[in-house]
């Protein structure tokens, strides 16, 4: 799927957009179940995410699947996350945010495709198509980095718990971050 043609959600308001991939040294197949179909343990593979949960739908990946996200362990700071279309001949879904606490995001003007695309037998490209709006709307530019750098995080953290089977915190994403970057 082609990550150039994200729908915006509700309104046309314009959004601030981030775009991005890491190549994965691991079969597509195994980056899409993790990432799409296993959809409610993100905390299993995301550095910055404490507790995740379904939410409703589903109980694997899939169209109308819901999850909670926690980004601390009182559970005040967090996105609810549903998939509004799901591709999986294509390995690709379209997530939006429901709800979110203590995050400058404007629910109705956000949504990231996730796509897993095969390189090889044992190499993929993961991708993140990102279109969002903040509130108030001129923190949108600031936030940029910050969203891809989670992003790509996320990416890494992805492979290093493929490739070994530890579960990815904020606690050891550091040592496992000096790992990939040497």
């Amino acid at each position: 799927m082609s990550t150039g043609n994200v729908n915006t959600t509700q309104n046309s308001k314009k959004q601030q957009e981030v775009i991005a991939e890491r190549v994965v040294h691991q079969p597509a197949d195994k980056v899409w179940q993790l990432i799409g179909e296993d959809y409610g343990a993100i905390a299993n593979s995301h550095p910055a995410i404490v507790k995740s949960e379904y939410a409703s739908g589903t109980i694997i990946g899939g169209e109308g699947a819901e999850r909670m996200c926690y980004f601390n362990d009182k559970g005040s700071q967090m996105f609810h996350e549903k998939i509004i279309e799901w591709v999986p001949e294509k390995r690709s879904f379209t997530q939006v945010i429901v709800d979110a606490k203590k995050f400058p995001i404007d629910k109705a003007n956000t949504v990231v495709v996730y796509s897993v695309e095969e390189i090889s037998k044992n190499s993929s490209r993961l991708k993140a198509h990102l279109k969002y709006r903040t509130k108030p709307a001129f923190m949108g530019a600031m936030a940029k980095g910050k969203f891809k750098g989670m992003l790509q995080d996320y990416f890494l953290a992805v492979e290093h718990h493929l490739t070994t089977g530890e579960r990815v915190t904020a606690k050891n994403f550091k040592k496992i971050k000096k790992q990939y970057n040497n």
